[in-house]
């Protein structure tokens, strides 16, 4: 199943990247040397109130956990499928998981029949965790009309209430103390997976580019990535984490359960990310520092509580999932008492680049940081593979410990996206400086080419983000007859401002901007589609832009 070359897998063993540790050794230590200790701390938005969680309290319902996903007929190798907010429920079935040698499905609460149905069905989960419901959406609803379509799926666990029938309740069926009588942990602990070979996570890709693929991290790239990120970082135990990307998504799975473990630090969960709410979390918990897309530091910026809370121990914002706006950079220097970090990474590889703590404040505007110690990347010629110098832009490759070992069921995918040296061809384009930091300057299938001249996409976006009326903006491609291509702004307009195409080029005029790199369309939309990590789904202002246009 695994599609990593074996003497890759090796080399990575021998250079000491992938070790024999799973996440739950994390857990049975910290269960052990610290038990008291808050390990989570889950806000819900609907009460406003949190629930909080020792390590030990932690251990103990994972293990019960354990042991329900085992009477349930779950075995080693199996798949568990997970669609949970950030609730402190999430962590109990993916460490159960690992307890066991199941694989987890992270599935973030956004998703819809459609996509629950292609994950489901690809990867045979014969369990399903879902809300009953959540914002409004009533999930157990959603399974009921599916669980005919997917004869692998034994069980469907619902977290609170109501429970329909044929369905289980998580109340009665893991908070039930009973289910421990006569077990051992020495039970569990006989199905210890292997941590290079064995499947931890199957996650999704976050839909920006179309259909979501199944990407397998097994135990050692997920511990890679947060024993190689923290090399960089130098986080503590004493550092407390808030988390508001969702655990569906890889950030937040990565550094919303796994990074904490492995620190034995405390973790903050946001169920509905509200900038006011996590100000408020951030002074309450001494919250240190937290990981998001840039909507996310966006809005703490803006935010009217720190006006009113102290927030002096937020220490790093780690920014990645596009690049920085170097105004927004500007800002937070002035407003929030961190310092922002960026970083770039994929669902395939995990964080690749940082900026590192002691780098200037520029760096975190300029770039996307530098590779981590073990990952290397390449900026390439798209046509020849051929490695560019310095200062050029080309596609950006990459390989090291972190990277993906296939695509579930699509080991074609896998192929298509690797050469014989295991460089992964990311789909990005970029251009790297003599110091080795890289900056992303767009997607390949994301380039404008206007009359056979290339429009940077970034360089645009960032021009029209300094606009003093616009708060969000994506530019994407239309189809025109003459020109072949042509630059549409999509735009969400600050409260109350309004905007036209001649206001928008006037702007790119006073910032002596080359004229063929000017939009010559303008779209104002209330909200831009996102991701739930935040990022802009461009393919789906391609499709409406294009629809429009006819």
């Amino acid at each position: 199943m695994l599609q990593t070359p074996p003497e890759l897998m090796e080399h990575y063993r021998r250079q000491g990247w992938w070790g024999d540790t799973l996440i739950t050794d994390y857990l049975d230590r910290w269960a052990e040397e610290k038990p008291d200790q808050v390990a989570l701390v889950s806000h819900f938005h609907t009460t406003d109130r949190t629930a909080t969680l020792s390590y030990r309290h932690l251990s103990r319902l994972v293990d019960r956990t354990a042991w329900t996903l085992l009477d349930l007929g779950v075995e080693p190798g199996d798949r568990v499928a997970v669609q949970l907010p950030n609730w402190w429920h999430y962590p109990l079935f993916y460490l159960a998981c690992v307890r066991i040698g199941a694989t987890i499905v992270p599935i973030t609460p956004i998703m819809r029949h459609r996509q629950i149905r292609l994950m489901l069905d690809r990867t045979e989960a014969r369990v399903m965790v879902i809300p009953s419901t959540y914002r409004s959406f009533d999930y157990a609803a959603m399974l009921r009309e599916l669980v005919g379509e997917l004869p692998h799926l034994r069980a469907v666990i619902v977290v609170g209430e109501p429970v329909p029938q044929g369905m289980r309740s998580f109340d009665a069926e893991i908070l039930d103390r009973r289910r421990e009588a006569g077990r051992s942990q020495e039970e569990l602990r006989k199905l210890r997976p292997d941590p290079v070979h064995g499947l931890g996570a199957i996650c999704f890709t976050s839909g920006t580019t179309g259909e979501p693929k199944g990407v397998m991290h097994t135990h050692a790239t997920m511990m890679y990535h947060c024993e190689g990120h923290n090399s960089v970082l130098g986080l503590t135990p004493e550092d407390n984490i808030l988390m508001g990307s969702p655990l569906g998504h890889l950030t937040g799975f990565d550094y919303g359960i796994n990074m904490p473990l492995v620190l034995g630090a405390k973790t903050v969960y946001m169920d509905v990310w509200e900038p006011d709410t996590a100000v408020r979390l951030i002074a309450e918990e001494g919250v240190t520092w937290t990981m998001g897309a840039t909507p996310f530091l966006m809005d703490l910026i803006r935010a009217s509580g720190p006006a009113l809370y102290d927030i002096s121990t937020l220490r790093y914002f780690i920014c990645a999932g596009a690049p920085i706006p170097a105004v927004l950079v500007e800002e937070a220097h002035e407003s929030l008492p961190c310092r922002v970090i960026s970083a770039w990474g994929m669902t395939e590889d995990g964080a690749v680049t940082f900026v590192r703590p002691e780098d200037p404040p520029s760096k975190a505007a300029e770039s996307d940081g530098r590779t981590v110690p073990g990952m290397e990347l390449r900026i390439v010629d798209p046509d020849t593979r051929e490695p560019l110098p310095t200062g050029s832009e080309g596609l950006l490759v990459v390989r090291g410990p972190g990277q993906f070992v296939g695509y579930y069921k699509r080991a074609d995918l896998w192929e298509e996206a690797h050469d014989a040296e295991g460089w992964f061809e990311t789909g990005d384009q970029a251009r790297m400086d003599e110091d080795g930091y890289i900056r992303i300057t767009g997607r390949l299938k994301d380039i404008i080419i206007r009359g056979g001249e290339n429009i940077p996409v970034v360089e645009v976006e960032e021009i029209l983000f300094r606009h003093p009326k616009v708060r969000e903006v994506a530019v994407v491609a239309t189809e025109v007859s003459r020109m072949g291509e042509r630059a549409c702004a999509c735009v969400v307009l600050e409260p109350g401002e309004t905007m036209a195409l001649k206001d928008l080029q006037d702007w790119f005029d006073q910032s002596q901007t080359a004229k063929q790199y000017w939009p010559e369309d303008l779209e104002v939309f209330d909200e831009l589609p996102k991701t739930p990590s935040g990022k802009i789904q461009k393919f789906l202002l391609r499709e409406w832009v294009a629809g429009r246009s006819q």
